[in-house]
């Protein structure tokens, strides 16, 4: 059954992984190409840069996989997806700029607590799709609650903390996705 939540449950395919791996590797080749052919593009990578962003995004790819096999629910696999995504996307901005002041301002840490929320959230609910729902709810508010916390210290730009606040979205986006999956589990249950 495609509906059901079993661990390995998503054995029956990932049509997407050709997709989700070129893109990577496509977006790890966007600054190689920026440095080769367009040298006033302000793009000035290290080998150590794009070993990072490599890293990063073959975290990212391996955490949507995990995702796929764990469930073949539709639902289930975009919000997998979507939190590996912001996930990936909050870790990128903070190395790069910062998701506040600069790269090297203290309170981007705060940050990686959001994604402590998210991946100890999804750890305690057992990868379950209810339980995943929660955790990243959690991370949402997580990233709205470092946003206050940098509104309180009045240093940073209002646009600036704005952007920072849209970061909660994908994850709330998420927390739907699976709270749909956890919908889809229980009438598959229903009907069993």
């Amino acid at each position: 059954m495609t509906g059901t939540m079993a661990i390995g449950n998503g054995r029956r395919g990932n049509g997407l992984r050709p997709w989700i791996w070129g893109a990577a590797a496509c977006l790890l080749l966007l600054p190689a190409l920026a440095m080769r052919f367009f040298p006033d593009s302000g793009v000035n990578w290290t080998a150590a840069d794009f070993i990072v962003m490599g890293l990063l995004l073959a975290l990212a790819c391996g955490l949507y996989e995990l995702g796929a096999w764990i469930s073949g629910n539709v639902a289930y696999r975009m919000g997998f997806g979507l939190a590996a995504l912001t996930a990936f996307l909050t870790l990128w901005v903070n190395l790069a700029v910062g998701m506040l002041g600069s790269e090297n301002d203290g309170i981007n840490l705060m940050f990686a607590g959001v994604l402590l929320v998210a991946a100890v959230g999804g750890l305690l609910a057992a990868f379950k799709p209810a339980g995943m729902s929660r955790a990243m709810v959690a991370a949402g508010i997580a990233q709205l609650l470092a946003v206050g916390v940098g509104l309180a210290m009045g240093e940073f730009q209002p646009l600036e903390l704005a952007l920072t606040g849209l970061f909660a979205l994908p994850w709330f986006a998420s927390a739907l996705l699976f709270r749909k999956a956890a919908r889809d589990q229980a009438r598959n249950a229903a009907h069993t």
